[in-house]
């Protein structure tokens, strides 16, 4: 563990409110990041990372030092996200539409033409409906393990599973990414 955290969550067990903003500051893009992902709306995100930071400070007298502190506040974060979201399965009320607005503004332009500039809309169109066919612990454990390259045994921890779990749920999201976006391979 970081010996700056380490002090850090020692002060504000001492009494040092002040010293609990730089764990803040230090993890609030990451968990900002997860909690986008799962929730899928900046709004929501924002109200997860918010709460899951209350809910550290609420809880870091149970803080045992075996694990990191960004892993701990991690799984606040994703057990946050998913109350926000209920822990449902597929999400048919999502906008799947500005998901693919959100996706389509990342994938690169490389001053394409009209026709490719329309394929790859359809493109992000379909991924995102892709994505929101999958449950919400599949494209949690989707988005951990390939967009944001964590390792099994983090996204274990993490989700406060097995690792064998998170592997099957990783296995399961791809397989469904495979047959949902499988037309699309000829195109690209």
């Amino acid at each position: 563990m970081d010996l700056n955290e380490h002090s850090a969550i020692r002060a504000v067990l001492s009494g040092d409110t002040e010293a609990y903003r730089g764990l803040v500051v230090r993890h609030s893009p990451t968990l900002l990041r997860v909690a986008l992902r799962i929730t899928g709306n900046e709004a929501d995100a924002d109200e997860v990372v918010q709460e899951a930071f209350l809910r550290g400070y609420q809880k870091l007298p149970s803080f045992r030092f075996k694990a990191g502190f960004g892993t701990w506040i991690y799984r606040i974060a994703v057990n946050c996200a998913f109350d926000r979201i209920g822990h449902r399965g597929p999400d048919e009320s999502q906008d799947t539409t500005e998901d693919a607005e959100w996706i389509q503004e990342r994938l690169p332009d490389l001053d394409a033409g009209p026709e490719r500039l329309l394929l790859s809309k359809e493109m992000a169109t379909q991924q995102a409906f892709a994505m929101h066919a999958l449950t919400s612990l599949e494209r949690t454990a989707f988005l951990l393990r390939h967009v944001e390259d964590h390792s099994t045994s983090e996204i274990a921890e993490a989700l406060g599973m097995a690792p064998n779990a998170v592997k099957q749920a990783v296995f399961r999201s791809v397989q469904k990414l495979r047959r949902r976006l499988a037309p699309l391979r000829g195109k690209i």
